[in-house]
Order: C-alpha cells, then structure tokens, then sequence
C-alpha cells in the first residue's frame, strides 16, 4: 500500500457530479446526527469517528475545489456556508476538519503549492489531514525545537508538537522541524508511519473533542519527496504577492464562531417551545409568549445573524484576491485580511453573547447540566482564544486611520 493509499482507508470517495448544494443536502442527515450526540458526547469523550468519515465520503473538502478537478467548484462563500453548516451541528467537529479544509483551500487558490498534486488525490480520496507548528519547548512563540536529522534518502524527526487539531481522524499529519545547519523544512507523513504517536491530551475548557493534543514524532523517516524547506523572504525568496497567507485560515474560526452562535439561536427555539414555563408574574399563558422571551430570543437571532453576515463578507474578501499578481494582489490581500480580522471581532462577540442569552430564555431548569447547554459559551470561548480580538480591533483600527497594513503573521 503507497502513502497515497492510506488516505482512503475507511471513506469511500464520493460519486458522481459534486456541486456545493449538493453537498450540502448529502451531509444534512449526518449532521442531524451530530447533531443529535453532541451533548452526550462531550459528557463521555466520544467521538464521531463514523460521522466525520462521512462526511468526507460525501466530499465536504471538495466544495471549494474545481469541477474539472473532482471538486464542486464553490466559492469562498459556498464553502464558509458548509463550515457554518458542520459548526452548527458541533463546533468540535468543525474545528478538528480545519486542517482538510485549510489545505483544499491552497489547492483551490494556488497552483504553485508544492505537492499539489498529491494532495488533490488525497483530498479526492477522502482523505483527512492535521498539523500544527506549535511546541511546547519553553522559546518564543512559533519557535521551532523539532530535529530533522538528515539521511542517505531523507530525514529523520523528532519532537513533540501540540494543538494537533484533529489528529485523531486524520489520515496524514503535517509540521516543521529544524536541520542540523538551521534550516526548517515542513514536512506531511501518514499518521500510521512508525513513530507516530497521537494523544488525546487536550483539556481546554471547551472544544473538548476537537483532538488537538500532542504528536510525538519518535524517530519518524520522512523521504525526500515528503519533504519543502522553509525559506526566509529575502532577495533569493520574495514571498508571494499576498504575504496575508492566514486570512482563510482566520476566516475558518470565524465560521466556527457564526455556527456555535447558530446551535444556540436552535436550543433556544427548542426549549422554549417544548420545555420553558413562564415565571410566575408574566402575563404570558406559554413562553413563546412572553414578550421578554420573544425580545431574548429575537436578540440572540440577530447575534447569530451578524456572525454569518461578517463571515460571508470576509469570504468574499478572500475569494476577490484569487487571479490576481503583482501591487494588485498585496493591495486586495491587505483588504481582505483587514476584513477577516473585523469579522473575528464580531463573530467572537456575538457567539458569546448569543450562547450568554440561552440561558435568559428559560428558569433554573436550563441550566441542567444533562442539557449541556454550557458547552457553547465554552466552546466560544476556547475558540476565541485562538484569535485575540483586540489585536484584530486594533490592527482594523490603523488601517482605517493610517492605512498602515495588517501584520502578516497566521492571526490575520
């Protein structure tokens, strides 16, 4: 069996003619069904292994990919909607696929991605991916301690990686490592290869089930042709146009907020029509009539509202940068990455404040804990953690006063 095998073990690639809609139809029951375990999965650390392969069997990773590539040809936004989509069902779930949908999106946009090919036939397989440069090793944040010690026909790493997001479904696993001459060159292997080894070790508050814990990597052989340096910009390597490379990545996350604020608009809606009773001094005969409950519920609707609304501008943003070069291609990059930063902004925001209201609809009972009702203001939360909003606020700020451009680092 090849590396470029092991992608479609488990997950029947899907069939036919792919369109956006499509997929979006072909994945509604399996998100019913997430949506349906969420609650009781988190409770016992379950998770949806079944689920999630089908998901990719029905081809989510390819909703942005063009047709006469396998995919279904969608858009930026088409494929924000289907994140959405996943997101509402469990945000968990959402997040651990952020690494198959960041990659889907550099083949879609950039046909000068190194190992492009392959990665197209493993997406086209089904196949799962996860990764993450973030160590634990006591230096500056994006520092690099992993060690590639090179071979007669490759490397040999090792090292321990963390915030492995979706580690656990994933078919292959990509990350960094340093040579001996200081060099850093990335890397992507099947999660099988001998001396990987994934933890289920994450314990945030919330997200619990997005599997990002620690990869260890124990003298894990890495070819030749698995392998890119890293290079530093300079004269010999002037970086591409649009430096803002993270701006989808941060749009993800986003998507991820705008669906947790969507699940709570949906409980909500839920328990007061079949479970809230009035408290005793409202003029209400039902809930559903209250008039402070109708103002709740109306306010966390345009808080959900508003998440998808800024999301799908910052898709739009993203998807304008596409084809273009040169000046023009900086200039739209900046555009869109200050976008995408305004977006964080209000989708962490209103998710919060949306899975903060839930519980303004409903007494003492809403708060049962075998409603599990918390989980979105934690997984908000968690999520939120990954994007400081005030530096999305403040760079937002200087480019509207100064025109000074975003930073380039992953956060934009």
């Amino acid at each position: 069996m090849t590396a470029l095998d092991l992608g479609a073990r488990n997950v029947a690639p899907p069939s036919g003619i792919l369109t956006p809609q499509g997929i979006r139809t072909a994945i509604t029951p399996v998100l019913a069904r997430i949506a349906e375990s969420a609650r009781a999965r988190e409770e016992t650390r379950d998770f949806a292994f079944d689920d999630v392969r089908a998901l990719a069997g029905h081809g989510v990773a390819l909703t942005g990919i063009s047709r006469d590539e396998g995919g279904a040809g969608g858009s930026v936004r088409d494929v924000v909607e289907v994140i959405i989509d996943i997101a509402r069902a469990d945000s968990n779930v959402a997040q651990a696929l952020r690494a198959t949908f960041l990659l889907a999106n550099q083949v879609a946009g950039r046909h000068d991605l190194p190992f492009r090919e392959v990665s197209l036939a493993r997406l086209r397989s089904g196949a799962l991916f996860a990764g993450t440069a973030n160590e634990r090793n006591g230096g500056a944040g994006g520092s690099v301690a992993t060690t590639a010690t090179r071979t007669d026909d490759g490397y040999v790493i090792n090292g321990r990686k963390y915030y492995s997001t979706g580690g656990l479904y994933a078919s292959y696993f990509s990350a960094q490592a340093r040579t001996d001459d200081g060099a850093v060159l990335r890397f992507t292997v099947p999660t099988d290869r001998p001396g990987v080894e994934r933890l289920d070790d994450f314990d945030a508050i919330g997200q619990r089930l997005t599997q990002s814990g620690t990869t260890i990597l124990d003298g894990v052989h890495v070819s030749d042709d698995e392998v890119v340096l890293a290079g530093e910009p300079g004269a010999n390597n002037p970086g591409p146009d649009n430096p803002w490379q993270g701006a989808f990545a941060q749009l993800y996350l986003a998507a991820v907020q705008a669906g947790i604020a969507a699940r709570a608009l949906d409980d909500a809606t839920w328990f007061v029509r079949e479970r809230a009773r009035p408290i005793k001094h409202s003029t209400a005969e039902k809930s559903v009539d209250d008039p402070y409950v109708r103002v709740t519920v109306g306010e966390i609707a345009a808080r959900a509202q508003a998440a998808r609304a800024v999301v799908l501008l910052g898709a739009d943003a993203v998807a304008d940068v596409r084809g273009r070069t040169g000046d023009d291609a900086r200039r739209a990059g900046a555009v869109a990455a200050v976008s995408v930063a305004q977006a964080g902004v209000v989708a962490i925001e209103s998710s919060l404040r949306a899975a903060e209201l839930l519980f303004d609809v409903g007494g003492a009972s809403i708060t049962d804990r075998d409603l599990g009702f918390d989980r979105h203001w934690r997984n908000a939360r968690t999520a939120a953690n990954h994007n400081p909003r005030q530096w999305k606020a403040a760079v937002a700020g200087a480019w509207h006063l100064t025109g000074e451009e975003p930073p380039t680092t992953g956060l934009f």
